[in-house]
């Protein structure tokens, strides 16, 4: 059981340094923002039609046989630009408001390591509907808070008792 949550711990530690730095990768944990021509929603284009062009530049770039089921769509108005975040395969394609010009087609490890960092990668393999992942971060919660406290009393008991002790000489 030890050995088993000290490997738990480890991806978590690690999975959680790699998205602490996401931003900080240089496109390769998250994908840099792109611009677009406009910031004024009065030019942009309908969002279904943004999304008709992800969708379509999604099958024509990457696969034609990837589900076109998104994830979200992430409207950046002050960059000018809309992001279709795709469920599969972590997609994502950044597209212009106003021109519908496609700005940038690439994958977002970042989703991925944040799966594996809060344990829904289980869920998405055993299709547990979350059961997994409650499980998962409830037991490693309960576990660093247990090496919390008892880390802390290693440190904190033996001045307590150095201290009780020197009382009674």
């Amino acid at each position: 059981m030890g050995a088993t949550l000290c490997l738990l711990f480890l991806i978590i530690s690690v999975s959680g340094l790699l998205l602490g730095w996401k931003k900080n990768s240089n496109g390769l944990i998250l994908p840099k923002s792109y611009y677009g021509s406009s910031t004024e929603f009065k030019d942009w284009l309908p969002l279904g039609t943004l999304q008709h062009i992800a969708c379509t530049t999604l099958h024509d770039s990457i696969d034609a046989n990837l589900s076109l089921e998104l994830s979200r769509i992430d409207v950046r108005s002050q960059n000018g630009m809309v992001k279709f975040v795709f469920k599969e395969q972590f997609w994502e394609v950044q597209i212009d408001g106003a021109t519908g010009k496609v700005l940038h087609v690439d994958q977002r490890f970042s989703d991925l390591i944040e799966n594996i960092h809060d344990g829904s990668v289980l869920d998405h393999y055993f299709h547990t509907k979350g059961v997994l992942k409650l499980a998962y971060t409830s037991i490693m919660g309960a576990s660093l808070l247990i090496f919390t406290v008892t880390g802390f009393w290693l440190w904190y008991g033996p001045k307590v008792m150095r201290r009780s002790y020197k009382g009674h000489l």
